[in-house]
């Protein structure tokens, strides 16, 4: 019996060895001999470099430094996207790149920014998304003026002191055949943008995100970012000297969207999730995916951005039901855990903080960006709101908000400096002002909050003892 079976194991290896490990040798000889031409020359290049393990290896880093610093951030009281961005940072030519170059070149190589910047697209994409179908508007209930009045100030005040800033920057840090209404109008508008993706983070992580201070400075933000990119369209159709057409047709455009939204495609979806059952919500689940992405690429066409398309159909998406949990079941944590950190790190990786070295007057010239920058956004909104009703801290609070620049600052910046209109000097310094601002925006707010929280409680109890 115990012959039988070695025979049986041996006629089953010999087989295997013939018909198997023999063809596979012969063909290894074949497609590796030399055929006198050099054609196979950039498929084993190809291979060589492995370039699908290098963006594996890439994300990997990435996520890992992101989430490492987003810890020691929390440790001391910052949101972790200010860790988030510190780490591309890190990871770039500021400080891996300046002592370990060639460290950083086999960590990240500059080949695989491109790939790692569409997938931080996409996850910012679903990101802004999610974070406009939780959005509560019941909260903006008879506050749309102060979103309003809010919103434009907090973009004017700021512009105005940029383009004043200009003026004597100017001479200095303006690049070479740049004409100075360019250069001021990119500066005014560089002061005037809020990070909408980073102050949602920064309200969630806070616990702030549904809140009316937290709705009002969100829904500012939105306005605030759409004005913002207009502006930014100017400005790149005076330095391209293009037509003004341009901008009118995407701004025409981007209200025809919007319109179409609310006014078309909100009532056709909430009909059509009233007349379904549970089950089939479920499994049309997988197309509210294919709604964002199209409405994405609409507005990223129309000029805007994508991440508004996605954030207006987040929007008009109809609340409390099968779809909505499906959607945060199998999106969120995926898009919050290994996407959206490659968005936060990537202009950080391309941010080269040396330029600065060495030069205190530069340094000076960093603080007086900073604190018009401060004074600008902060000081504008908290007016505004002010001036419409709201508490001193309360004021504060949504001021402190919209002070938020991050990620979408960085993104105006690039595009600054790959048309030219900003040095290398001044887009360093203006990232310095982005990542500080930033940085300020969690406990600015929430000492407002709590010290509008303590008047409240006051207010209440003396409203008790008099009854």
């Amino acid at each position: 019996m115990a012959e039988r079976k070695f025979g049986t194991a041996r006629r089953v290896v010999g087989i295997y060895a013939l018909l198997v490990v023999v063809p596979v040798m012969l063909s290894i000889v074949l497609l590796t001999g030399d055929s006198g031409s050099n054609t196979g020359a950039p498929a084993v290049e190809a291979v060589a470099g492995h370039p699908l393990a290098q963006l594996l290896l890439a994300i990997a880093a990435v996520v890992a430094a992101c989430k490492a610093a987003g810890w020691l951030l929390r440790r001391v009281g910052q949101p972790p996207v200010i860790g988030e961005i510190g780490a591309g940072i890190v990871l770039g030519p500021s400080v891996l790149g300046a002592a370990w170059p060639e460290g950083a070149a086999a960590l990240i190589p500059p080949a695989i920014l491109p790939q790692l910047n569409v997938l931080a697209q996409v996850g910012v994409v679903l990101f802004v998304f999610l974070t406009g179908l939780e959005l509560n508007t019941k909260l903006l209930r008879g506050r749309g003026h102060l979103a309003v009045v809010v919103s434009h100030v907090s973009i004017a005040v700021p512009f105005v002191l940029g383009v004043g800033l200009a003026i004597a920057a100017y001479v200095r840090f303006a690049p070479q055949g740049i004409s100075y209404l360019a250069f001021a109008l990119f500066i005014g508008v560089s002061l005037s943008v809020t990070a909408l993706p980073v102050l949602v983070r920064i309200l969630k992580d806070t616990g702030m995100f549904r809140s009316e201070a937290g709705v009002v400075a969100l829904t500012c933000a939105v306005v605030d970012d759409v004005t913002a990119w207009c502006l930014l369209a100017l400005v790149v159709a005076l330095v391209t000297a293009s037509s003004l057409a341009g901008v009118l047709v995407t701004i025409a455009l981007t209200a025809v969207f919007t319109a179409v939204l609310f006014l078309v495609f909100r009532p056709l979806m909430t009909r059509l999730v009233n007349r379904s059952d549970n089950s089939t919500l479920r499994r049309m689940a997988p197309l509210a995916l294919v709604g964002v992405l199209l409405c994405a690429m609409a507005t990223e066409w129309i000029g805007v951005h994508a991440m508004f398309g996605a954030f207006l159909f987040g929007l008009v998406f109809p609340r409390g039901n099968a779809i909505e949990t499906w959607l945060h079941e199998n999106t969120g944590g995926l898009t919050t855990a290994l996407m959206l950190p490659l968005f936060f790190a990537y202009s950080g990786l391309r941010t080269d903080m040396g330029l600065l070295a060495g030069d205190a007057t530069l340094w000076l010239w960093c603080g007086a960006i900073l604190v018009v920058a401060v004074i600008g956004k902060l000081g504008g909104a908290a007016l505004a709101a002010r001036s419409v009703g709201e508490t001193w801290n309360r004021s504060m609070q949504i001021g402190s908000l919209m002070n938020c620049r991050g990620l979408t600052e960085l993104v105006v910046l690039n595009i600054g400096l790959d048309l030219g209109v900003l040095s290398p000097t001044m887009f360093t310094m203006l990232v310095i002002m982005a990542l500080v601002s930033t940085a300020m925006t969690s406990p600015l707010a929430s000492w407002f909050q709590k010290h509008d929280e303590k008047r409240v409680s006051l207010v209440m109890s003396v409203s008790k003892e008099r009854r």
